[in-house]
């Protein structure tokens, strides 16, 4: 079996990392992560609980020119400074002017592709300048680049996610952006039996959701906005790092319990979940949505192993070779 290298930058709970090895897996590839990093301490903790090494800490504060060579270069570069909840600062923000520090390793070790994720409104940020920014910058550096908002939901997760995803490949090559996977999974395969009294809301809240609103679904989650207008769906609104215990609550009566959380970022049931339930609601909610990811990275694994001349046979996707 051939193998892939790759670097796992701002790698939080390592949702890239799960997509990069399901995609090898179902591809013959032994999938090698040279490196990660990520400041968060209870992520790091969860990270090698998980896969085994700790990341590396402060980006800032590690040399681009030490990081091992790699074939691929991940990354979930921070949002808030482009969210709405983060106040959409962008570079005047400091978190914002973390992505250089991506663009310098690129320029150092120059991996054969990158895929990196931030949040939808990001395309729309300073009137579009701040993207602007980003694509000039890295196709700058020699790499043909693209970029599209996809959503967790066209991708088998019942949660309407949606996000930036940015591609570059130093080889010319036609890539697109995969096609939706549906339908989503149902909330009943997403959801426990038996749940602790913990979750449940309180008569109040209860209350006061059922005063407001009355669901068309038989299994739903409630999701109550900034301005207090409370909606439900058969699958979830975006997780949220910073949002309330009651933004999210199932039929309207109970908060998401930390498994159900994960499984609607798309984490396989054999993720450890170490942490206490705030930390776990923090990290569900950074995290990139695995199915999401994975469905880009499986469309870009041919072009990165025909570039590096890998005999491998891809029974999914075909590799086209760009016009001339």
């Amino acid at each position: 079996m051939e193998e892939l290298k790759f670097i796992d930058l701002f790698c939080g709970i390592g949702g890239f990392r799960v997509a990069m090895d399901q995609a090898c897996r179902e591809n013959n590839i032994i999938p090698n992560c040279v490196f990660s990093s990520d400041i968060d301490r209870s992520c790091q903790d969860s990270y090698e609980a998980n896969f085994g090494d700790r990341p590396h800490g402060d980006i800032t504060e590690i040399d681009a020119t030490s990081i091992p060579d790699h074939d691929i270069l991940y990354g979930g570069f921070p949002c808030q400074p482009f969210s709405i909840i983060g106040q959409m600062k962008g570079f005047e923000d400091t978190r914002g002017t973390l992505f250089f520090y991506i663009a310098n390793i690129i320029k150092q070790k120059k991996p054969k592709a990158f895929v990196l994720e931030n949040v939808k409104q990001l395309v729309g940020h300073n009137e579009g300048k701040t993207l602007k920014v980003i694509i000039k910058t890295l196709k700058d550096l020699g790499y043909h680049v693209q970029y599209t908002v996809l959503n967790a939901l066209d991708y088998g997760l019942p949660q309407k996610r949606e996000r930036v995803i940015i591609v570059g490949h130093r080889e010319p090559i036609l890539f697109s952006f995969p096609s939706p996977i549906r339908p989503f999974k149902p909330l009943e395969l997403i959801l426990e039996k038996k749940v602790d009294r913990k979750y449940l809301a309180s008569d109040y809240i209860k209350q006061k959701r059922f005063e407001k609103h009355k669901s068309a679904y038989k299994l739903s989650i409630w999701h109550e906005n900034k301005s207090g207008n409370v909606c439900s769906y058969p699958y979830s609104c975006a997780l949220r790092a910073g949002a309330s215990y009651n933004y999210l609550l199932v039929n309207g009566e109970r908060r998401l319990t930390p498994r159900e959380m994960f499984r609607l970022q798309g984490f396989p049931d054999s993720y450890k979940i170490i942490v206490n339930d705030s930390q776990a609601r923090k990290q569900a909610g950074n995290a990139v949505p695995v199915n999401l990811v994975k469905a880009v990275i499986s469309k870009l694994l041919p072009y990165v192993a025909k570039s590096l001349d890998m005999k491998l046979v891809f029974n999914e996707y075909e590799l086209e070779s760009p016009a001339t």
